[in-house]
């Protein structure tokens, strides 16, 4: 009997683990859940929602091809090997399956049931599955460990290049359907998401991501940084819980140029999953990130302001800066945020307000229904001018002049900030005060102007006092 072991892979199409087990013999599936260790990793209470929803639909459908599977439990990831071995020896499991995850905790965990387990006879299978290249093939030419993304990125697509366009077909039928009833998965501590914007089956994210590829992917390049309308894939939900794999965003976004005969390695969504990718390849290289450490060390010294006040505005979307205001309410409103606000709140957080990165990397995954350690991580350094390839620390974004940019008549301030719907498209990026006054709206809680200079100060006593080293690991 072998045993998968689901994690981050939440799908039957595309997954190693699953499809190498079930080719080896009679299978079950597991999912563990760990209540307290997700606790401590800020899981939002809404992607559990939608983890649960997306468990849910696996069992009906494992369940149909008459593959068994159930949730069993543990409080935190130390325990997991116990629990595990129990299991297996109930069942008389030989095989254990698993897809590798990139965090320094996760691979400690899988280490240890490795080790207890084979020391019990019951043999471990990892399997890849978050890489589209294999992150052993990319190595500079003197062998080391690519630190900036350009250079990797090229050296990435020539691997991507010569990849054989192979992807795995869900398990097939191992028995009649199981037929007992079981009841719907809901995880602790999980809350209901936006079931009308990402419903949770593997279908729907096939469908989004099949839909997004048809419709909008050669409109991307120029529409992706307008929030106010839809033009980006909205599928990170469905990554980041694995429902859809990157390898088959790769495969479908090749058959989309194909049908118009367009080279798609310049498309710019590829890159978008690159940069993903690059994430989790420093996550792998440099465990320190998993461990709260900066990329840039020196930046461990930068003076962080601490104003409980700001920092409570910024969360609830009450700052004054109407597309900050605006994109903090679309995250608590849907468990999700566009991606070039991301970057909008992020920077004002650190850079005019600055608080500490750490304090908003966990609010965001505390909230964020598509909260993904790596890609959360590596943009919240990027906006701090503390990571890998990070944005400038002299480049501090204007929150007025990018709402004037990217949402230029003001359609998505009014979306969600209501209170300002009256105003026109010029009135509406930087209210005057008398008109917040009488819409009970927010003065700015900074001046732009003083905030910029303070950072900018900052940065140079830091750039004086420490020399420049990247992170240890």
């Amino acid at each position: 009997m072998n045993l998968i072991w689901l994690r981050t892979d939440l799908r039957l199409y595309d997954n190693p683990a699953l499809y190498f087990a079930c080719q080896n013999g009679k299978s079950r599936v597991v999912f563990c859940e760990t209540p307290e260790q997700w606790q401590e990793h800020h899981e939002a209470p809404v992607k559990l929602g939608f983890r649960s929803q997306l468990l849910t639909d696996i069992q009906h459908r494992l369940h149909e091809l008459g593959i068994p599977f159930e949730v069993i439990q543990a409080e935190r990831f130390e325990q997991l090997p116990e629990v595990l071995l129990k299991y297996c020896k109930k069942h008389k499991v030989s095989g254990l399956w698993f897809n590798r995850e990139i965090p320094h905790d996760e691979q400690v965990r899988d280490q240890q049931v490795a080790t207890l387990l084979q020391e019990n006879s019951i043999k471990c299978h990892p399997c890849d599955n978050e890489f589209i290249v294999p992150p052993e093939q990319l190595r500079t030419q003197q062998g080391g460990i690519y630190k900036v993304f350009t250079p990797w990125y090229r050296s990435w697509m020539t691997q991507v290049s010569q990849l054989p366009a192979t992807l795995l077909p869900e398990p097939e039928t191992q028995a009649a359907p199981i037929t007992v009833h079981s009841d719907p998965v809901e995880l602790s501590n999980s809350t209901a998401h936006r079931n009308d914007l990402w419903p949770g089956t593997e279908a729907a994210a096939l469908e989004c991501l099949q839909k997004f590829c048809h419709e909008r992917l050669h409109t991307y390049a120029e529409k992706r940084d307008l929030p106010g309308i839809n033009g980006t894939s909205t599928l990170s939900p469905y990554l980041a819980s694995g429902v859809v794999s990157p390898r088959y965003c790769l495969w479908l976004i090749q058959q989309t140029y194909a049908d118009h005969s367009n080279d798609w390695r310049e498309d710019p969504w590829l890159r978008e999953l690159a940069w993903r990718e690059f994430y989790r390849y420093l996550m792998l290289n440099f465990p320190a990130l998993s461990r709260d450490q900066p990329f840039k060390s020196e930046t461990r010294f930068l003076l962080w302001e601490s104003n409980s006040e700001n920092v409570q505005a910024w969360q609830q979307g009450q700052t004054g800066f109407p597309i900050i205001d605006a994109a903090m309410r679309q995250l608590h409103q849907t468990g999700w945020m566009h991606n070039r606000l991301r970057m909008l709140t992020a920077s004002f957080f650190t850079k005019l307000l600055l608080e500490d990165w750490h304090l908003g990397e966990s609010y965001f995954m505390e909230q964020l229904i598509d909260g993904d350690f790596a890609s959360n991580n590596g943009g919240w350094q990027w906006s701090a001018s503390t990571g890998c390839d990070a944005s400038p620390w002299f480049r501090v974004f204007s929150p007025i002049r990018q709402s004037e940019k990217f949402d230029p008549d003001g359609a998505f301030i009014r979306k969600f900030v209501p209170e300002l719907d009256t105003l026109d498209a010029n009135a509406i990026h930087n209210p005057p005060a008398k008109i917040r006054d009488n819409l009970g709206y927010p003065h700015p809680i900074i001046d732009y102007k003083e905030a910029r200079e303070r950072v900018l100060t900052r940065f140079e006593n830091l750039k004086v006092m420490t020399p420049q080293k990247g992170i240890r690991h």
